[in-house]
């Protein structure tokens, strides 16, 4: 039998976090190996297991995976979360690459100049309100069933869910307009995986702080 995924990062969100949550959602129990310092980075590059020198790396099924898009679709088709042929392959891609887009914008903010951040966070709660969140509202209205593609849990809900936590992190009260929204949020939130996965002493990751910023910063020579 093989042995658990493996996944290669730092100790706090970024790429990798949307990877846990997927794994988590199939209900695969998976091992970490943190990167903490410039060296364990470095012996990773020298021992020649990263593609293209970057980390997220998840060992997976004998695959040193790279990429975080090839490893969540992989993870995806692996755990038929990824639709039942190629039209809704396409509307789990267009959903998640929507919600990548507004989880980067997310991702980056800590990492920005302090007098840019309010801007930018400004920008976020707009981008989110208007472009983002208003195509899965309209998306579960048109179509009344509780999943975004197919009726059935898939990747697009797993990523979106993640993606509204991320934002009421931002602003708490950020569904107040999106009723259908809510109600997908209590009820993605309620399956077991995810409600295991959510809860206290799982492998989530807190939101990233200007400590962990800083570690960052010397891992990576940003």
């Amino acid at each position: 039998m093989a042995g658990k995924p493996k996944l290669h990062y730092t100790k706090g969100r970024g790429k990798m976090e949307s990877i846990r949550w997927l794994l988590a959602a199939a209900g695969v129990e998976f091992e970490e190996e943190f990167i903490e310092t410039k060296e364990d980075l470095e012996r990773l590059r020298n021992d020649g297991v990263l593609l293209f020198q970057q980390v997220p790396m998840v060992e997976i099924d004998g695959m040193r995976m790279v990429q975080t898009r090839a490893i969540l679709s992989y993870i995806a088709a692996k755990y038929n979360l990824y639709g039942k042929d190629l039209k809704e392959r396409a509307w789990i891609d267009m959903y998640v690459e929507g919600t990548t887009d507004l989880m980067g914008m997310i991702m980056y903010l800590p990492f920005q100049p302090a007098d840019t951040k309010e801007k930018n966070l400004a920008l976020i709660i707009e981008r989110a309100t208007t472009r983002y969140f208003p195509v899965y509202e309209k998306a579960l209205k048109d179509h009344g069933q509780d999943y975004l593609v197919g009726n059935k849990l898939s990747w697009a809900d797993v990523h979106l869910l993640e993606a509204i936590l991320m934002v009421e992190e931002c602003k708490p009260d950020v569904l107040s307009a999106f009723p259908l929204l809510q109600a997908f949020k209590g009820r993605i939130s309620n399956i077991p995986t995810i409600k295991k996965f959510l809860q206290p002493g799982s492998q989530r990751k807190p939101p990233t702080d200007e400590k962990f910023v800083a570690v960052v910063r010397k891992i990576f020579n940003i």
